[in-house]
């Protein structure tokens, strides 16, 4: 496990440090940043880690604008003394807290509770909609899309999108199986511009809207969907995106 700590008191940092490596002594603490300017520097030149203990008031601001600014890719345990209102958030998304002076017995539930979340898609998207609830903005996604078909430039609502499929680009399919050229380069850029209680990546090659989900079956990779005609496609599920997708389905 290899973790970030966002922290600007040395001795707290060092602490934790010590507390966490007891609990888990097979982790890693990867760095130890003290402001909001060197973790969004860090987080943008170094490969994503496994979980982010983020103190929430730092020497330069706060560790939310951290996220606004960069996706952090993985799930974030706050440290706090924050208000009843925002551990309501936390609460409400999922993401765990921990108020200082910080507990050995709630740091190791806390853990255990990371370990339970092995899903980067919903760890990112409950990062958004905490700040989303903080800050009381409504989350605004993509409402069409510019894409290429016989040779020309067309707008396609998204709600008539069912499928993106990268293939050798990236190809829009609308409910009737027309097929479009997306402007986009990745499915990464595609994915942050969707609703994601609509859409889901359900692997490295598709993103789909719920209701093209038809049958589910379990495999030993995971799980074996089947989309809805006129699609039939049969799509493989990775055993740490199962659980995530499963919830998404729920709602």
């Amino acid at each position: 496990m290899n973790i970030l700590l966002i922290e600007d008191e040395p001795l707290v940092a060092r602490d934790l440090s010590k507390l966490v490596l007891k609990l888990e002594p097979a982790a890693q603490i990867l760095a130890v940043l003290e402001s909001v300017e060197t973790a969004v520097h860090w987080l943008e030149n170094n490969i994503s880690p496994d979980l982010i203990l983020a103190d929430i008031q730092l020497s330069d601001g706060i560790s939310f604008d951290i996220f606004k600014k960069v996706n952090p890719g993985c799930p974030i345990i706050f440290t706090t003394a924050y208000n009843e209102y925002a551990l309501k958030a936390f609460k409400l998304n999922s993401i765990d807290y921990l108020l200082k002076p910080i507990d050995r017995e709630e740091l190791a539930k806390a853990l255990e509770k990371y370990k339970n979340l092995q899903n980067t898609h919903l760890a990112s998207e409950q990062v958004k909609m905490l700040l989303q609830t903080l800050t009381g903005q409504q989350p605004k996604y993509k409402e069409r899309f510019l894409a290429v078909h016989k040779n020309a430039l067309v707008p396609v609502n998204t709600h008539n999108i069912a499928l993106f499929k990268k293939e050798e680009l990236i190809f829009i399919y609308t409910w009737q199986n027309q097929k479009y050229v997306a402007e986009q380069n990745t499915l990464e850029e595609v994915e942050h511009l969707l609703d994601p209680t609509q859409y889901f990546r359900i692997n490295r090659q598709t993103i789909a809207h719920i209701n093209t989900v038809g049958k589910l079956q379990s495999t030993y990779k995971g799980l074996s969907v089947t989309l809805k005609p006129p699609f039939n496609l049969e799509l493989d599920i990775s055993r740490d995106k199962a659980a995530g997708f499963k919830k998404w389905l729920e709602g």
